[in-house]
Order: C-alpha cells, then structure tokens, then sequence
C-alpha cells in the first residue's frame, strides 16, 4: 500500500485521488499554490514547493495537472521525487504495453499491444491508442479521443476531446489537437491544427 500526495487540488486531481483509492493505496493528501480548502476528507498540506517536506517520508507524488506544460516543469523540477502512476481498474491495457512513471489513465481507457507511453502523460477517459503507438512525454489525450495504429506524438503534444488521428500519422512536439479534429497527415510544424481535416489555425 502507497502514500500518495497529489500535486494539483482541481477536478483533475479528485478523478486521480478517486483512482488512487480504487487500487487500494492511501491519498495523503494535496500540494496546491492557489490554498484551495480541504477536499471532503482530504487534506491540502501546502503549496507545490512543500514537496520536500515529503520526500523523505516514503511518499509517493503524482501531477494532477492537466497543462502539459506545468507537469513537464513540476516533474523536471522535482526529479527525485517517486512518482506514482495511477491505473483505473476499468481501464484495458495489453500486457506488453510499456508505461512511463508519473502517467495517469483513466476509466475505460484502451491501449493496445506494442504501445510505449512515456512520463507523465494523461489519458483520459474512454481515449484508445491502438497497437503500436509511441506517445512522448507529459502528452495529454483527452476523453473521447482515438489514436489509430503506429501514430507516434511528439513530448507536450495535447489531443482534444473527440479528436481522431488516423493510422501511421507523427505529431511533433508541442501541438494542440483541437476538439473533434481529424488529423490525415503528419504534422511537423508546432501549432493548433482544427477542423476535419485537421489544418493549422491561423490568426488574421
């Protein structure tokens, strides 16, 4: 059993505490800079930076942040920190499945056989990545959204809800995929891509 802190105290974070407590470890409780109140029964212990009252009490921390970004900071910051990876029991994950510390997946989620998911990624609820996907670091995959075979997405890359990605695509670092888009080609270029097909935002 894992004494878990979570880092983070919005929606995000309770769906993670919900996860925690499904696989029969402990929440300890949350580290959140915006002094949010308590969660229910669960307690606020400080703002992010208190990490290092914990690190040495056989903790384990996990970012329930959704902006790929600030888990990308929080866990580069904090690399001696044990992260946890919190698994929904309702989610499908073939056994070869290779999953990076700090991810999170959520309820109904599917992953399927030669998939690599790297560090502190979110894939969130009922999102499929087919067979052998290779998804980078601090991704997030949002509900409801599909990955066929071979797609490959660059670190920090965000897709949208109800967004589908057609097989054998790359996705480059840093894009947002936006909500319903269907992406057909590989994308190189950082930026928001929108629409079916999926096509680069542009400001006028």
């Amino acid at each position: 059993m894992k004494k878990v802190i979570i880092i983070g105290a919005g929606g995000h974070a309770r769906v993670i505490a919900d996860i925690i407590k499904l696989n029969g470890d402990i929440v300890y409780g949350f580290l959140d800079d915006k002094g949010q109140e308590n969660i229910h029964e669960l307690k606020i212990l400080g703002g992010i930076d208190d990490i290092n009252r914990f690190l040495e009490k056989d903790c384990y921390f996990i970012v329930a942040i959704g902006n790929n970004q600030i888990r990308y900071e929080i866990m580069t910051k904090y690399s001696n920190a044990i992260w946890y990876t919190a698994i929904h029991p309702a989610a499908v994950i073939a056994n070869d499945v290779e999953i990076g510390s700090g991810t999170a997946i959520m309820a109904n989620a599917v992953i399927n056989t030669g998939s690599k998911i790297g560090r502190g990624v979110i894939i969130n609820t009922s999102a499929t990545v087919d067979h052998d996907c290779l998804i980078g670091d601090f991704v997030h995959i949002s509900p409801g959204a599909h990955l066929a075979g071979n797609v490959r997405l660059g670190e920090k890359t965000w897709i949208g809800i109800g967004a589908n990605v057609i097989n054998n695509i790359d996705i480059c670092s840093e894009c947002i995929i936006g909500a319903g888009a269907v992406v057909v080609k590989n994308i190189i270029k950082k930026g928001t891509y929108v629409g079916v097909p999926a096509k680069k935002f542009l400001i006028n």
